[in-house]
């Protein structure tokens, strides 16, 4: 699965987890509303006819009612009267005087459907009687349903269906509008994608997304002429210095060399030679660190012996080092053959940028190591290569910026020289192309210690 594809099922399963969510949150508040109105007495709220119903008594030959039912009725605004068999009115209380003392059992019968000439009332079956409670018009809603029971089940069932298909259809055109918008987006993040490998890309201007696409296509057409022009500069520069390079190299050798000059000449000519020499090592540098990172570089890969590399680097610096430095090369495994499938020249290179690294940063001298070893303990056997060095060391924002690969900026200290940014740039470049890892760590106590982490064969 692709990131386009994996971002588009993310965007999927959050929109059924939004409707689920959407539904469990209406049914935890239909819940609560149901609570609150337990709670608020909303279950009491009903009139309650039948213990109003035995408050009413006889007393002395006639009906009547206790405090209590006197109190419950006016508390709900409400009257009440009792109907004996005939229809006569044999109690009352509060009854309107526009209605009625007799009814007969036509009457009845009509507002046993809850309705007493726009009264809303209850009613309720006593032994001498009927008891009837009738409240203001509007104040309360009665209403009769009458369904034939073979229609119940199918209703209910209708019910579920049509909720199911509202469900179905709304998921429908969730991951429809989802399928669309990735139609139209997928092209985009492929390009942004191409953006970011510094890759050549177009996007058709057309559709919904046309200006989207419009201005990538600028983007890229920008970056991407931006790149070349700088590659193009840095050839164009380091062809055009290459050859008056050379002359002023020959001729501060020559005057270097000629022991007829005075020696305060001959030392400025080795100043001059020296110099040149920094300057051709730049231009090299600038050369192939653009190589590695538009991936003009043409790898060699090859088995290479990770422990004879070493002693060849080690070798060269070993012939010309000076005498305050010190350089040590040790292996823990020496009866085992260590072999890497890479590069040897650029393998080479990243050995002597870190020992030189030590060197030109620690003037007044110390003590380098290079340690090559196998770890057999991963996941995947590595060959490892640790340079130590007991040296000044550098900051901590230094090394953070090292481990976090941050780009060496314009505006970098005067006392970091561009060898320190640049070398370290094209070690970690030579990492990368060879699928490594690289790491910088403080020596204590003090000093740097650098280990780079290679994939054997």
């Amino acid at each position: 699965m692709n990131t386009i594809e994996r971002f588009f099922r993310r965007y999927i399963f959050s929109t059924i987890g939004i409707i689920t969510l959407f539904f469990a949150v209406n049914l935890l508040l239909l819940g609560s509303f149901f609570i609150i109105a337990y709670l608020s007495g909303a279950a009491d709220s009903n009139f309650p006819i039948e213990d109003f119903s035995s408050h009413i008594v006889f007393e002395d030959g006639k009906l009547a009612a206790d405090t209590q039912a006197l109190e419950t009725l006016h508390a709900s605004n409400a009257w009440a009267m009792v109907l004996n068999d005939d229809g006569a009115v044999i109690w009352e209380e509060a009854l309107p005087e526009k209605l009625p003392r007799k009814y007969t059992a036509t009457d009845i019968a009509m507002f046993s459907r809850w309705y007493l000439d726009d009264y809303p009332v209850n009613i309720w079956k006593r032994p001498d009687g009927l008891l009837v409670i009738g409240f203001i018009p509007g104040s309360v809603s009665n209403h009769y349903i009458s369904t034939n029971t073979a229609y119940i089940w199918p209703l209910c069932i209708g019910i579920i269906i049509a909720f199911i298909i509202n469900i179905l259809l709304m998921v429908y055109l969730f991951i429809r509008n989802a399928r669309r918008i990735e139609k139209s987006m997928e092209p985009i993040l492929n390009g942004i994608q191409s953006l970011s490998r510094g890759k050549e890309f177009h996007l058709e201007e057309k559709g919904e997304l046309a200006e989207i696409n419009a201005g990538l296509n600028r983007a890229g057409e920008y970056l991407i002429k931006k790149d070349d022009t700088r590659a193009e500069w840095i050839r164009g520069i380091s062809h055009d210095i290459r050859t008056p390079l050379s002359v002023i190299f020959g001729y501060a050798c020559e005057i270097e060399d000629d022991l007829n000059l005075p020696l305060s000449t001959r030392k400025q000519a080795k100043s001059i030679r020296q110099k040149s020499e920094n300057l051709r090592a730049l231009i090299a540098d600038l050369n192939l660190t653009t190589k590695l990172e538009y991936s003009m570089y043409p790898l060699k890969k090859k088995s290479v012996n990770a422990v004879e590399l070493a002693r060849q680097v080690a070798s060269e610096f070993l012939n010309e080092l000076p005498e305050q430095y010190e350089l040590e090369i040790s292996t823990d495994n020496a009866d085992r053959l260590i072999l890497l499938n890479g590069d040897d020249s650029l393998l080479h290179r990243m050995l002597s940028n870190l020992i030189n690294n030590s060197i030109v940063h620690n003037r007044v001298g110390c003590k380098i190591t290079l340690y090559v070893e196998l770890d057999i303990e991963s996941d995947v056997d590595t060959c490892i290569f640790t340079i130590i060095d007991t040296g000044c060391g550098i900051s901590d924002s230094r090394l953070d910026s090292l481990n976090n690969a941050t780009p060496i900026s314009s505006t970098q200290e005067e006392n970091i020289s561009i060898d320190h940014g640049l070398g370290l740039k094209i070690v970690q470049q030579i990492v990368k192309v060879h699928h490594g890892i690289i790491h910088f760590i403080k020596n204590s106590p003090h000093g740097l210690i650098v280990k780079i982490s290679l994939p054997l064969m």
